[in-house]
């Protein structure tokens, strides 16, 4: 019989947008308000379906590359009127960050999202993680990763996977955002979750020391 060795309480990393909200919402009409107040087209229904990178990126889709600094400052000053509302917490969230608290752990949210406008979000939705970094995309998510010592990070994005590896840490995906699992596999992350209502089982499983899912 094989043994297993427990491990300790983990400090977990969690993204923002379509990992532990559904921000299409909010961000949908944020870009039409954009959209309506430059006399711009954006179609913000195409946009909804690539979140995860930058705001800058896809702003760049819509507007000449130089108006795109001055865009973005007036998309995040539109920001709190448009899209806090409107924007759910995905099924689980809460419970997952509970799962971290419960198992001694510590919870943190490191997203690419402009930091005072995710703040907001977990505020509005009572998500209360220990420490929030914004403005950080891929593998410059490693650098509060590593910071804060996180050993997991949960994400969505193929960027997501790339910021685990950079910071050493397991990568675990949920496949609610715009990959689906298969996508995700392909990546080279550690483990897929239908969403986050599996994480609490599957974080229980992992402390416990049971070897993580095959990849294939």
């Amino acid at each position: 019989m094989a043994h297993t060795t427990a491990r300790p309480a983990p400090t977990v990393g969690f993204d923002l947008d379509m990992t532990l909200i559904d921000s299409r919402p909010g961000i949908r009409a944020c870009y039409r308000a954009l959209a309506e107040r430059t006399g711009t087209f954006i179609d913000a229904d195409l946009a909804v379906t690539r979140l995860g990178p930058p705001l800058a990126k896809e702003l760049a889709n819509w507007f000449p590359k130089e108006q795109v600094p001055a865009m973005a400052d007036l998309y995040r000053s539109m920001y709190p009127a448009y899209a806090i509302t409107p924007t759910p917490a995905l099924p689980g969230a809460r419970e997952a960050i509970a799962a971290v608290r419960a198992a001694g752990g510590r919870a943190l949210v490191v997203t690419a999202k402009y930091e005072p406008n995710a703040k907001l979000h977990l505020e509005h939705l009572g998500i209360e993680p220990d420490a929030v970094a914004g403005d950080l995309w891929a593998e410059a998510k490693a650098v509060a990763l590593r910071q804060h010592g996180a050993g997991v990070y949960v994400g969505d994005h193929l960027g997501d996977i790339r910021a685990a590896r950079a910071a050493d840490a397991l990568s675990v995906t949920v496949a609610t955002g715009p990959f689906g699992a298969d996508e995700l596999r392909a990546a080279g992350t550690d483990v897929v979750l239908a969403d986050l209502t599996a994480f609490p089982e599957w974080l229980a499983g992992h402390l416990a020391g049971e070897p993580e899912p095959s990849r294939a």
